[in-house]
């Protein structure tokens, strides 16, 4: 799912592209993309676009008039600028969105259909689909504190509930845990001082350096390519590779569609984790430690030589 960074960077292209462009046209590939119906979707043609902004996950096309598109992507939802009036895809198009500078396509890769289209007028409209999930990037280590200890659940967990972070989903909090060296799975209302600080100025540094990657990777092109596995990222998609850090190899627990991606040794103190189902499936077979995979691994005749440490990435 497209997250802060890949939102921000999709927003500071469209802006170059759409600012003060007309809306001459929507086509709608899919009839389940479009979820609102007052005002009608007709109401949005021959309007100015008047500014973008992100609302949590979700591109935000203010028009003039007082209506806004808002987009959601969801997990495989993307966009891709086209010349004025192209053909989207037949498979995998959900829409076309026809501006006086060029056309706006979304796709959604694989059956099920996630991505969405609202269109609402006003603030107070916008304002209901906003989960209210705190803007780390504006905000103090207050802030931050009270956000993370509303509610008593994992770091994991916590980061990516959109009531409580705006914009942080499961890749970025993977990555955010690992600068940390924090274990995903701890309580957040376990945290010292010292860790609550050091998560805070760690959220801020992993959002604000992947704004800054994908900024320069995209250039003045509009960004395609958007993924949530990532070239440069320490844990997340890197499951059984080695830590950037420690040279450990990357672990992962599976949760129904989502996995949390860690390094025992930098997060854990070397402790290996599993979801409450694998546990009870394993029982005593699970390993618990790295030190056990390892032995259990070379007890199979696999050889396993320990990558050496390497040095942290900038």
């Amino acid at each position: 799912m497209p997250e802060l960074p890949d939102v921000t960077v999709y927003i500071e292209a469209l802006e170059r592209r759409l600012l003060g462009a007309r809306l001459d046209g929507v086509r709608l590939l899919s009839p389940f993309v479009l979820r609102s119906v007052d005002p009608p979707l007709t109401a949005a043609v021959g309007r100015t676009v008047s500014g973008l902004r992100r609302l949590g996950k979700r591109i935000v096309i203010g028009l003039d008039g007082d209506l806004f598109l808002l987009l959601h992507l969801m997990i495989a939802g993307r966009l891709h600028w086209r010349p004025v009036g192209a053909r989207p895809p037949g498979k995998i198009g959900l829409a076309a969105l026809d501006f006086s500078t060029g056309t706006l396509v979304l796709t959604e890769a694989g059956t099920k259909r996630r991505a969405a289209i609202h269109l609402v007028r006003g603030q107070a409209g916008l304002r209901a689909h906003d989960p209210g999930g705190l803007e780390v990037l504006g905000a103090d280590l207050a802030a931050f504190r009270a956000a993370l200890v509303a509610e008593n659940h994992t770091l994991k967990r916590t980061l990516t509930d959109p009531r409580l972070f705006s914009g942080i989903g499961n890749a970025y909090a993977d990555e955010i845990l690992h600068r940390a060296r924090l274990s995903p799975v701890k309580l957040a209302r376990q945290l010292t001082d010292t860790e609550l600080a050091g998560l805070f100025e760690a959220t801020r540094a992993t959002l604000l350096d992947w704004c800054a990657r994908l900024r320069r990777e995209a250039g003045e092109d509009f960004p395609e390519g958007v993924t949530a596995f990532r070239e440069g990222m320490a844990v997340h998609g890197r499951y059984g590779k080695p830590c950037p850090v420690c040279g450990a190899p990357v672990q992962r627990i599976v949760h129904a569609e989502t996995e949390t991606n860690y390094c025992a040794r930098c997060q854990t103190a070397g402790r290996l984790l599993a979801d409450r189902a694998l546990s009870r499936l394993l029982r005593e077979d699970w390993p618990r430690t790295l030190e056990d995979l390892e032995e259990r691994s070379a007890g199979r005749g696999v050889s396993r030589a320990r990558p050496g440490p390497t040095r942290p990435s900038a």
